[in-house]
């Protein structure tokens, strides 16, 4: 997006026009953005047949979080690693990646939108889906008044940045 405000294009803008391929851009799987379009959350999601148990796959997604972090030249408070499993978020402070402030079981908070989560192998792009309509939820309750873990959301100061927003899957 272009902000009038700013006249400046965001780090994804960059790299599509940059592309000669769309198969050359690379982007989060999912962004989350505040009521005033502002990033506030860049998310690796990965279902089966993979996870980030695995010590070196969950290395290299941390370090992927950090280049879209770093490559976006602006302030992006929170990041986001997903699987089956667990769902790990982070804080970013400009220059640093923390360690996980929360960790939440991914069946935990995803049954809420797929009753049969635990009984169901989840592939990567339903649980992109399943993710996103949590982080919707949590923004704007198109599915209930409070969503799972609206409580650690607050705690943590994501909730307050989702309101009201939208998200976007890449």
């Amino acid at each position: 997006m272009i902000y009038r405000d700013k006249q400046t294009l965001t780090w994804w803008e960059i790299r599509a026009i940059q592309a000669t391929n769309l198969e050359d851009i690379d982007f989060p799987d999912i962004v989350a953005l505040d009521k005033e379009e502002q990033i506030v959350l860049i998310a690796e999601v990965k279902g089966l047949p993979f996870n980030f148990q695995e010590t070196k796959a969950k290395k290299y997604a941390i370090l992927r979080l950090i280049d879209y972090l770093q490559a976006a030249k602006i302030a992006i408070p929170f990041a986001m690693l997903v699987d089956v499993n667990n769902i790990l978020i982070f804080k970013w402070d400009g220059n640093n990646l923390s360690e996980a402030i929360i960790s939440l079981n991914t069946a935990d908070v995803l049954s809420y939108y797929e009753p049969k989560f635990r009984d169901k192998r989840i592939f990567s792009l339903y649980l992109k889906g399943l993710t996103e309509a949590w982080l919707r939820d949590l923004a704007y309750h198109w599915k209930s008044a409070i969503p799972p873990f609206t409580k650690e959301m607050t705690e943590i100061g994501l909730l307050q940045l989702l309101e009201d927003g939208t998200t976007q899957l890449y």
